[in-house]
Formats: C-alpha cells, sequence, structure tokens
C-alpha cells in the first residue's frame, strides 16, 4: 500500500484577478476562496455564473479559455482572470451563448492578421432565435460585434453552440454545430468566417432520445501511433451528459469508423460533467489534446448552494484513442501538471487480516486531496471508500467483484435538498491484472474518479459537512451482513493507496499589485495507514 502526502495546490484554482476590484471587494479579499464549497484547485470566477466552455486555445505560450469571461494560465494549475464579460457591441436584445474562439493568423476575415475571432450562438431575447454569429478582437481580452451578424441563420429556435476550426487539408474554416431537438450536428465550411455553406449532416445516432448540443470534433492519434489517426466528434446530451463518435473526417462530412457500437459511448459516467471543450493549438506546440468541462447540469445549477458564484470547471484531462478487446475508446488522464501540486510522497502496502481494522490518523483539514488507489479484485468481494464524511454527509465508491459494477451513491452527501440531485452513478468496469485502479480529485464540492487510467471516467457535485471531514476504506466478504463503517477497512490482499498533500496559495491582482492572502499547507490525506514490518 503505497500513500503518497500531496501538495495542496499551488493554486490549481489560483485565481488572479487583472484588474481594478470594487472597495467593497477589496475589504472581503481576506474570504474570497473561503466561502463554502468554493473549489480550490478548479478554475471559478471571482464572482458570478460560469457556464459552457465557449472557446479554448494555446497560442503565445497560454492557454486562453473564455466562456465570454476571459480567464488565462501558463500552466493549467495557476489561472488569471482577464475580464469578466469581453463581448461588446451587441444591443439589448442580444445574449451571447455557447461557442468557441480562433486565431485568423492570415486574415482570412479581414479584420487583421492574427485577430481573435469568437463566433457563437447569437440569442435573440423577444423572438427566441437562435443564429450563428462572430466578434472579433486585437487583443483577445475585448471583442466587437460584427455589424454583419448573423453570418448563419436558420430561423431556428433550435441551432446552437458551434465549434470551428482550421481544415487544413481543405483550407477551409470548418463549423460544426447542433439541431437540438433534431439530434442532428450540421457541417458548415467557410473561407472567411462570415460566408458559410452548408456541407452534411449527422445523426441521430447513439443517444438520440434528448437534445443535442454543444459539439467538439477533434483528431487524436489511436494507440499512440500519429500515422493512424481517427477524429472524435463529443455531443452533449439534454443537460446532463456528453456522448462522443468515433470515425473520420473529410472536411465536409463525418462518418463513423467500421464496427462503431450503436449504444452510445460516454465520455463521463458520472452525474455532472457537460459541454467540454478542446484546445486548439496555435502555436503547433502542444502535444496532447487537451480538454475541460463544466462541472455541472442544467437540472440545478441554478439552485446550487454555492456562495461564491455558479459554477466552476473541471481539472484539465488529456485525451487518447486507445484500443480495447471491446474497439477503440477515449481515454481521459488528469493532466501531468497537477503533480506539481505534490509533495512529500509517503507509500505503504500491506495486507491487513480479515475482518476489520481501523485506519489511524485520517482527519484532513479540508476536502482537497488526490488519493490514487489500486484494490485485489480476486476474491468474491465488495469495498469501496466513503468520500467527504461528515455531518453525516458521505459519498460512497463501492465496487462488486463480481459484477464489475462500481457505484457512486451521493444521494447521502448533502443536507440541502436539490431537485433532480440525490441520485448514483454506476457503470461496468473492468478489473486488469485482478486489479481496479481508482485515482480520485477531491476538492471541496466536486469528486473526478479516473478508473483503470482514465478508460472510465466520473464527475460529480457534492455539498459536504466541512467539519472535521473524513475518508474511509471499506471492504466485505460476500454473504456476511455488513455495513459501511467509518474508519474502517475490511481487506483480504494487498492494497495500494498514494495519497498526496496539496499546498494552496491563492492570489489576487488588487488594483494591478499582487498581494498574497493565503499561503497555507493544508493536511490533504485520504488516510495514514502503518507501514508494513
Amino acid at each position: 500500500m503505497k500513500i503518497q502526502k500531496m501538495k495542496i495546490p499551488a493554486i490549481l484554482g489560483a485565481l488572479l484577478v487583472a484588474g481594478t476590484l470594487s472597495a467593497g471587494a477589496q475589504m472581503n479579499s481576506d474570504s474570497l476562496y473561503k466561502e463554502p464549497y468554493r473549489p480550490q484547485y478548479h478554475f471559478s470566477p471571482e464572482k458570478g455564473w460560469i457556464g459552457d466552455p465557449s472557446g479554448f486555445m494555446y497560442y503565445q505560450g497560454k492557454y486562453h479559455m473564455y466562456w465570454w469571461g476571459k480567464v488565462e494560465s501558463t500552466d493549467l494549475v495557476h489561472y488569471q482572470q482577464i475580464t469578466p464579460y469581453a463581448m461588446t457591441g451587441a444591443d439589448d436584445n442580444i445574449s451571447y451563448f455557447t461557442g468557441s474562439a480562433v486565431v485568423d493568423k492570415n486574415n482570412t476575415a479581414g479584420f487583421g492578421k492574427g485577430a481573435y475571432v469568437a463566433a457563437y450562438t447569437v440569442f435573440e431575447k423577444d423572438s427566441k432565435k437562435q443564429a450563428q454569429g462572430i466578434s472579433f478582437s486585437h487583443d483577445g481580452k475585448t471583442f466587437h460585434y460584427y455589424e454583419g451578424n448573423p453570418v448563419l441563420d436558420l430561423w431556428s429556435t433550435e441551432f446552437r453552440d458551434p465549434t470551428v476550426f482550421w481544415h487544413e487539408p481543405t483550407q477551409k474554416w470548418v463549423m460544426v454545430v447542433a439541431k437540438a431537438l433534431e439530434k442532428k450536428i450540421k457541417f458548415y465550411t467557410s473561407p472567411d468566417l462570415k460566408s458559410w455553406t452548408w456541407t452534411s449532416d449527422f445523426g441521430p445516432a447513439g443517444d438520440s432520445e434528448k437534445s443535442w448540443e454543444c459539439p467538439d470534433l477533434f483528431q487524436l492519434p489511436v494507440d499512440g501511433d500519429s500515422d493512424k489517426k481517427r477524429w472524435v466528434m463529443v455531443v452533449s446530451v439534454n443537460w446532463a451528459q456528453e456522448q462522443y463518435f468515433i470515425g473520420d473526417f473529410d472536411g465536409t462530412s463525418f462518418k463513423l469508423m467500421d464496427n462503431h457500437p450503436a449504444e452510445p459511448l460516454y465520455v463521463d459516467k458520472g452525474l455532472d460533467f457537460y459541454a467540454s471543450r478542446t484546445f486548439q493549438d496555435f502555436d503547433g506546440t502542444l502535444d496532447s489534446k487537451i480538454s475541460m468541462g463544466w462541472v455541472a447540469t442544467w437540472d440545478y445549477a441554478p439552485v446550487a448552494p454555492s456562495k461564491y458564484g455558479k459554477g466552476f470547471w473541471s481539472i484539465p484531462r488529456n485525451l487518447e484513442l486507445k484500443t480495447y478487446k471491446e474497439g477503440v475508446r477515449l481515454v481521459q488522464k488528469p493532466v501531468e501538471q497537477l503533480q506539481t501540486l505534490r509533495y512529500k510522497p509517503a507509500s505503504v502496502k500491506r495486507a491487513l487480516s480479515v475482518g476489520t481494522q481501523r485506519l489511524p490518523g485520517f482527519v484532513p483539514d479540508e476536502n482537497v486531496y488526490e488519493l490514487d488507489a489500486s484494490f485485489a479484485t480476486d476474491v468474491s468481494n465488495t469495498f469501496g471508500l466513503n468520500l467527504c464524511v461528515g455531518e453525516g454527509r458521505k459519498v460512497v465508491v463501492s465496487y462488486d467483484t463480481d459484477s464489475h459494477n462500481l457505484v457512486i451513491d451521493r444521494t447521502h452527501c448533502s443536507d440541502v435538498q436539490i431537485p433532480k440531485f440525490s441520485r448514483m452513478a454506476y457503470a461496468r468496469v473492468e478489473p486488469v491484472d485482478n486489479k481496479i485502479r481508482l485515482h480520485i480529485f477531491v476538492d471541496k464540492s466536486s469528486i473526478e474518479i479516473f478508473a483503470n487510467d482514465g478508460k472510465d471516467v466520473f464527475t460529480l457535485l457534492t455539498y459536504p459537512g466541512e467539519a472535521k471531514p473524513v475518508s474511509n476504506f471499506l471492504r466485505r466478504r460476500r454473504g456476511r451482513r455488513w455495513s459501511w463503517m467509518p474508519g474502517c477497512l475490511n481487506q483480504y490482499g494487498d492494497e495500494e493507496f498514494n495519497l498526496y498533500y496539496f499546498r494552496l496559495n491563492v492570489t489576487f491582482v488588487v488594483c494591478f499589485e499582487t498581494k498574497k492572502i493565503v499561503s497555507c499547507c493544508l493536511v490533504a490525506y485520504l488516510c495514514m495507514v502503518e507501514k508494513h514490518n
């Protein structure tokens, strides 16, 4: 059993607010990032609403991220909020919905060489019509509404969320946009980002019972072979999940690969991962495709009990395609940059006797930690973890070695009554070499679980008690009466746990002067187990 202490973020969510804060904001700066349920190493804006990612790019050595506010990062660990609202020029009847952003290096649109161009859904408040529009910027911070908007209009109330990218083989811009109620993705091309020509439709397919929106389309190598690539199309489904399709794209149409399963393939099998976007690399220097999503759903996002604002984004994930016995599948792994948050690794590996043994010394200061756990599965058994335990609340993660079902139960994670929130997530997760590995990131109100090196991923919100939080290991022998027992572990074989302390520094830029308002170490570990003699 390995136990590694981890750094508490320096800050993953290190929010740097560039600009002048109001007097009230300055007066309350000591409380920022200390609000109940506020993630510490995920990005959330200083205040207000954040929803779908609406344009991710890597350009001039920085990650640029938009929700029509803007945040920048050099490492996806520390973040600098540039502006809470980047869009200007539209009249009061217009709202800016989800979209994407590109760098027009060759000045195809005539806004200037290297201009930033945002493509998004123009929502008319009076008619409810959804059409596609563009705005341009010369600094990537302030975008000006294009006078010729909308650039694409079907006179529909369900036509939204464009992803735009440059397709090098055909030397054209491509727009991928959802016709929501028809469960179709429509493809358009353009030489200049202003005039668009329809080329094809895809769908319905997979999960087609509910509305489609927020499509993304990108290319990945299969099994790391750059000569063997496939295109992946991600489609968000009815405010709650994302499905993906694997196939080929020729610049005009998307075709499924041979033997593509008819049943849906889901990006995340949890309850709260949505509308993800991948980073477009305009420097041509990234060696991986990185994605982030919105940790929420529209079912309950407006009534979530967060006091700092509404919403945050997931930890960044590296995307891969790997071949398994059942076919090619999407794999997600936490970006390696997060490892800079770790410190003082410790390791424990041991076999415990059958029965219950108490794990001493696990009382973290905060629900902010990382856990990498491997469990033996060669004995008929059910085992698991209680996460974010405190004040009568917990999230239960359990695995059945016979059915291979992984179940995440958050029905008792909160004392706040939220409609449609009290649910369980579950999926079949096959063991590898008689082991199941769970790589878990806990951050105040979020849990992200990467099972078996990211083949199966689960993201969900939780609203735990914060008084002396605890996490527990649990195990039972099949046929024996048992219950979840705080602080206990029933174990049959060698289990391995890597635990990490996190180091967290929160820094704000106030009136362009940096002031360190928090600099502390948080003891963030899942448990401490006696080392094997």
